[in-house]
């Protein structure tokens, strides 16, 4: 898939869930240009998550011509849906453990607080990251595509599952999905993990795409009703534009250490 392909794949993707947040929203008072919403957009542009699977698809590819000079890469001889299942699986099991430590080690919770600073869930939310922390993820999840010997291609293909999977579990669409949230992340589980915490219990549904790390390692949680506010202690005073965003994490972490 060339790049021009991906970008528009993303455009498709943008005008897909804004209409469907128009037609079924979970909360049909919600504007469509609700506070943040040009902040966010911008993240599209500036975000390195953007970037992030255009730099991961040449350096997948670059990969892929150093497991060409290996003797026996693990994954290149089977067929591509082989590849893509195993890939896609084995990514987002690492995109839950990462996600884990984002919210339980301080100094990289400061960088989380950025995507934490959504009040007003939507798709154009999931873009919502610091690029201290798209760094952080892409430079643990580029591993297990070097190890398994998978194709640039497939890369970007499971890339673009993960940004569906992301714009769906973000929108605000009153959808649930029965049986299939024992499998696949949606927006009723990851409600409640940018419950705030008068709310609910924190630190809950780290799951992506799949939900079903959380059901596995008991850190799902599914009520049957919505939270009736997101954030964290204090998200009133967190700073709700760029590049106050940016900065915020840094200056959390100059008063940690006082």
């Amino acid at each position: 898939m060339e790049v021009v392909d991906y970008y528009q794949v993303l455009a498709a993707l943008a005008v897909l869930f804004t209409v469907l947040e128009r037609l079924w929203p979970r909360i049909p008072a919600q504007r469509l240009f609700r506070n943040g919403w040009f902040s966010d957009a911008a993240y599209i542009v500036f975000n390195s998550k953007y970037s992030g699977i255009l730099i991961g698809y040449f350096t997948i590819r670059w990969i892929g011509t150093l497991n060409a000079a290996l003797p026996r890469p693990l994954l290149s001889a089977v067929p591509h849906w082989v590849q893509f299942t195993v890939l896609l699986v084995t990514v987002d099991l690492m995109k839950w453990m990462i996600h884990n430590l984002l919210h339980r080690v301080p100094w990289l919770w400061e960088f989380h607080k950025v995507h934490h600073s959504i009040v007003e869930m939507d798709w154009i939310g999931d873009w919502r990251f610091h690029w201290v922390e798209t760094m952080f993820y892409n430079s643990l999840l580029y591993v297990p595509v070097y190890c398994l010997g998978i194709p640039g291609e497939i890369g970007l293909a499971v890339g673009i599952v993960d940004t569906i999977g992301g714009h769906f579990a973000h929108a605000n669409l009153k959808w649930r999905i029965a049986w299939l949230k024992y499998i696949f992340n949606s927006p009723e589980m990851h409600l409640w993990h940018h419950n705030h915490p008068d709310c609910g219990p924190v630190n809950r549904n780290f799951g992506l795409t799949l939900s079903v790390w959380d059901w596995l390692f008991g850190t799902a949680y599914v009520p049957g009703h919505d939270p009736e506010r997101l954030g964290f202690d204090g998200v009133e005073q967190y700073p709700e534009q760029l590049p106050g965003q940016w900065l915020a994490p840094l200056l959390g972490l100059v008063r940690g250490r006082r």
